[in-house]
């Protein structure tokens, strides 16, 4: 059976790139717009999430907000998180870290590279 990867972010374009990415490697792929819509499409799913790929800036909910209301719920808590962002900042990046990301990849990524850190990650 396939793995779920939930893809966070507020550009299409960004999510149609990681969900032909994601998908052409046998991954499922849930796509959210921003950290509200994430949320809400995580407490009334029943599929279960083995990975999120999430942007960092986004409207309604950011990412790292998205990250800490993650981390809260009981289903959730253990799932990876890998930040894709334009964020390159170190200050940024420790912030993500404490919130509980396991990685970041900063935009323009290379798809290699994704499913590389995505492989990794992963949970069983």
């Amino acid at each position: 059976m396939a793995k779920t990867i939930m893809v966070v972010d507020d550009s299409a374009s960004i999510r149609q790139v990681m969900n032909l990415t994601l998908k052409k490697a046998g991954y499922d792929v849930i796509e959210a717009c921003d950290g509200l819509d994430a949320i809400g499409k995580l407490d009334c799913s029943s599929q279960r999430v083995n990975l999120i790929v999430c942007d960092v800036n986004m409207p309604n909910m950011d990412g790292i907000s998205f990250l800490k209301s993650l981390k809260e719920k009981q289903n959730h808590r253990f799932t990876p998180v890998i930040m894709l962002t334009t964020e390159s900042q170190e200050s940024k990046k420790q912030e993500g870290k404490a919130a509980g990301a396991k990685a970041w990849v900063v935009k323009p990524f290379k798809p290699e590279q994704m499913l590389e850190a995505v492989s990794k990650l992963i949970l069983p």
